[in-house]
């Protein structure tokens, strides 16, 4: 099993920045993908960002412009940088990396979340 851990929500005004950041320190074999997802009160989980191959990135158009993924594939490492925040980026955000770790085919491993509130 990997365990995926997030850090660096809170609160903010609007207009504000936070950097999330999302580490495992168990051992993967090979990172395929890490991406931040997000799931606001009442609403469907979401894809806010990926990467890809450390290099290709996506974005939801919501947050173009504003967020900014980033990462490192062989350290295990995903950041995404939030700027200009508003009030409907508030949500739990979990990060996830696509991944082949041992004893276990590839697959999706999560974090637990970590929460960002965008309030005055």
């Amino acid at each position: 099993q990997v365990r995926l851990v997030e850090s660096g929500g809170g609160l903010v005004q609007p207009g504000g920045s936070l950097r999330l950041s999302c580490t495992t320190a168990d051992e993967i074999y090979t990172t395929y993908s890490m991406a931040w997802y997000r799931q606001a009160p009442g609403k469907q989980r979401e894809l806010v960002a990926s990467i890809t191959g450390g290099i290709s990135t996506d974005y939801a158009d919501s947050v173009k412009g504003r967020f900014t993924i980033s990462g490192d594939m062989y350290k295990n490492k995903v950041f995404l940088q939030m700027n200009s925040l508003k009030a409907e980026d508030t949500a739990v955000y979990y990060c996830t990396f696509d991944a082949w770790a041992p004893g276990q085919p590839r697959a999706d491993f999560w974090g637990q979340g970590t929460q960002v509130t965008v309030s005055s």
